[in-house]
């Protein structure tokens, strides 16, 4: 997988991990997939293939891909999750628990990289910094 389908792939499991696809996800998706130079019409593609694709087999094949890229694009990757995850006001448990996995479990990442990168993106995005990293937990 190259970098554009990584992170696709990535964005396609997160949106789905909670089990509700928000609107606000889809559309920063596609303001994610721009701000990464992927065409949108790429973009929409690869979310179509990923339905049909086994979520175990996606996330293996993301993950060792992920593995092969530069620690930068790694981060980045992680932090782009964060981004969708709260683009609804907060970011699900299930959804965390991706993330966290993936950063922390799998890649061994710095929480304050992506956090820095975090910012950087809501910069591009929004026009100012914040970061995004609550976890709403359901009781």
């Amino acid at each position: 997988m190259d970098y554009h389908s990584i992170i696709s792939g990535l964005y396609y499991l997160l949106i789905g991990a909670d089990g509700q696809v928000n609107e606000k996800e889809l559309l920063l998706g596609r303001k994610m997939a721009a701000a990464e130079g992927l065409e949108d019409a790429k973009f929409v593609s690869s979310i179509e293939h990923f339905k049909s694709v086994d979520q175990n087999v996606l996330y293996n094949n993301c993950l060792a891909s992920l593995k092969k890229i530069d620690k930068e694009r790694q981060v980045r990757c992680v932090a782009w999750l964060c981004v969708v995850a709260n683009a609804d006001g907060f970011m699900d448990k299930q959804e965390w628990v991706l993330i966290y996995k993936i950063y922390h479990n799998e890649l061994h990442l710095s929480l304050d990289e992506v956090m820095k990168t975090q910012r950087e993106l809501n910069r591009i995005l929004h026009g100012k910094d914040f970061w995004s990293f609550g976890v709403k937990v359901d009781k």
